[in-house]
């Protein structure tokens, strides 16, 4: 499909179905918060999809008690079973399968988003050269962020991290916890064909098939993406850096043509050199943890390097 075979349809009369994945128990209040978020849109989706990833406790309770949340909505909430043997990829094209929408809008179960989410994601498929928009997860901290951590590195999180374009423009790689796709683009390849990297998968996917500008990121369409003390760890931290980069070697296998390190490279040589002059001025104004955030990041690039070496080697 090229992009002048895509639908051509004005924002107003494109329709948005929302898909949220879940597959635990101890995010449930995180994720009623997310759902509540999807009802208070100013821009009301066709549908609304719960996809339980392999929790038949979950999937029981959600049943018995979140119609009640929706029972007001102008939407119709399905909450539905991942049919793979996959866990977040296959959740995702479990509910896409049967999505009725035009627009496929994906949202984390530990995200809320804003009222405004959806009403400035939408408006850019009026363009029909457009297959997918991304927008910025802000990270909800639940304890103080740690002064070592560099911002250019939130993507451990799944978050807007330091580096993303400051307005409307493309982006080699969205990020899962917001992002959006035409359906009948996703289902061309046969939905998400990767498990732990499907953002990167999609987008990649939608680049080469549809060319660099068809994945647009507007930083104006905000969720608020949970982000648990757990997280904000040296531990957890490095092995992010290493193991996200290792994994991506297989992810990259099956891509074929759509696989690149563009977003990869782009990454590495302006954050060091970004990071080098902002936390430079930090430094001079007296913050002295801005060299240990440089240091941080330095170490960050060297451990994606490890992982992506260890990948190759495996």
């Amino acid at each position: 499909m090229t992009p002048s075979e895509l639908p051509g349809e004005s924002a107003v009369t494109l329709t948005v179905s929302v898909i949220i994945c879940a597959y635990t128990l101890e995010r449930w209040e995180l994720m009623k918060e997310a759902l509540a978020s999807v009802v208070r849109q100013e821009l009301a989706p066709l549908e609304v999809f719960l996809c339980v990833d392999h929790n038949e406790a979950l999937y029981e309770r959600s049943t018995q008690e979140l119609p009640a949340m929706t029972a007001d909505a102008p939407w119709t909430l399905n909450i539905i079973q991942n049919r793979f043997d996959t866990h977040l990829g296959g959740a995702r094209t479990t509910a896409a399968e049967i999505a009725t929408g035009d627009i496929l809008a994906f949202l984390d179960d530990d995200a809320a988003a804003t009222p405004s989410w959806l009403a400035t994601l939408t408006p850019h498929y009026s363009d029909a050269n457009i297959v997918a928009v991304g927008g910025a997860p802000v990270a909800k901290y639940e304890t103080a962020r740690p002064r070592w951590l560099p911002f250019e590195c939130n993507w451990i999180f799944g978050c807007a991290y330091r580096g993303l374009p400051e307005s409307v423009g493309p982006i080699n790689h969205m990020i899962g916890a917001n992002m959006s796709v035409r359906r009948a683009v996703l289902m061309s390849w046969g939905g998400f064909q990767s498990d732990n990297h499907d953002d990167m998968d999609l987008s990649h996917r939608a680049i080469h098939a549809h060319g660099l500008r068809s994945v647009l990121f507007d930083p104006n369409a905000i969720v608020y993406h949970f982000v648990p003390s757990t997280r904000l760890t040296w531990t957890y931290f490095w092995r992010r850096c290493f193991f996200v980069n290792k994994g991506k070697v297989a992810a990259f296998r099956t891509m074929g043509q759509a696989s690149n390190l563009n977003a990869e490279l782009k990454f590495t040589g302006r954050s060091l050199t970004r990071a080098f002059v902002l936390e430079g001025r930090e430094l001079l104004g007296g913050d002295a943890y801005a060299p240990v955030r440089y240091a941080a990041l330095i170490a960050a690039i060297g451990l994606g390097g490890a992982g992506a070496m260890a990948g190759r080697l495996k």
